[in-house]
């Protein structure tokens, strides 16, 4: 049962008060992310919102077996050396296995882009020389390839997936509270996507970054966050509206509602970037990407559930009862 003094009870932010504010901060925030997406939609051939990776567009796992364990740093050597034959992007992992004899094999495999026409085979002759120069016993032991058939067939079952998690979402949300309660998720959920989306359209414009399928495993794990936290504040909101509509506003339940969560959201937050941020520092470089992703979705999931589903929602009940009170009148 809500506190029926909760909204008498002072408060160190008054979120309602300074919503303009918000929004204004978030927008500052999109514009770049939008502008970046669609720059790359315009410019690349496939009209992509992202500079995509081997795994959407086709790609060669070349894999090695090696004489020793290879470090962090021998990793970090062998990329600028693949760079500087223009291999763009190689995606570099080291494993270990048991052969058939019992012996420990160390295998190092390299991702790249399709090496499916002659021209390309040559390149995997330059990758092995120059993985020769720097390790000795360099034996090539697989190739596979995935074409570009196959790469587009994975995108779009991958966007597909984020569609039918954001409908699926907003349909229980619809049912379980409000209509307008799911169609707010949606925005923010969307906004936070897009963020996401819009901070890797900068780092491929700049950097020349590309994103794989542990991307979209990325959003989805943001857009799962995100939502369970906006869900908390919203069920916080429903809870008082109950017993306080009545004595008060929309806006003075909403503000009450958010400070009310506050404390937990930001506890949730912050023990899980403490985790992520060690990850993305000490985790390797195969990814960091990914977990760049979450930290960035984590963030602004942690901000859209806090400043702006009670914004909007705040918007929506102040014109409603504006709109009944008139009707009344």
């Amino acid at each position: 049962m809500a506190n029926t003094n909760l909204v008498k009870n002072k408060y160190k932010l008054d979120f309602i008060k300074y919503r303009h504010i918000w929004l204004i901060l978030t927008s500052l925030v999109l514009i770049p992310c939008i502008v970046a997406i669609i720059y790359l939609m315009v410019n690349q051939k496939n009209h992509a919102p992202l500079k995509l990776g081997i795994d959407f567009t086709g790609g060669t796992i070349l894999q090695y077996t090696v004489d020793k364990k290879i470090s962090t740093d021998e990793i970090g050597k062998i990329r600028v050396n693949l760079e500087k034959i223009e291999i763009k992007n190689p995606v570099i992992q080291t494993t270990t296995q048991i052969s058939a004899d019992g012996a420990v094999q160390n295998l190092l495999s390299i991702r790249t882009t399709y090496l499916g026409d002659k021209e390309n085979k040559d390149k995997a002759n330059d990758i092995t020389n120059v993985l020769k120069n720097d390790f000795q016993n360099v034996e090539l032991v697989q190739v596979n390839s995935v074409g570009p058939t196959l790469g587009s067939e994975l995108l779009k079952n991958t966007l597909t997936a984020l569609v039918l998690a954001f409908i699926l979402m907003v349909v229980y949300i619809s049912f379980r509270f409000h209509f307008e309660f799911g169609w707010i998720a949606l925005l923010t959920l969307f906004q936070d996507v897009l963020i996401v989306v819009g901070v890797f359209a900068i780092r491929g414009i700049f950097f020349d970054s590309t994103v794989d399928s542990l991307f979209i495993t990325a959003v989805l794990t943001v857009i799962g966050y995100a939502i369970n936290d906006t869900i908390v504040v919203f069920d916080r909101i429903r809870e008082n509206m109950r017993f306080l509509a009545k004595k008060h506003s929309s806006n003075e339940i909403i503000n009450a509602s958010i400070n009310q969560t506050l404390a937990r959201s930001i506890n949730t937050t912050l023990t899980t970037l403490f985790t992520l941020l060690a990850l993305y520092f000490f985790g390797g470089s195969t990814i960091k990407d990914f977990v760049l992703a979450i930290i960035i979705g984590i963030t602004t999931g942690a901000f859209s559930s806090i400043f702006t589903a009670g914004t909007v929602l705040s918007f929506v009940l102040e014109k409603q009862e504006k709109a009944k009170a008139n009707a009344n009148a």
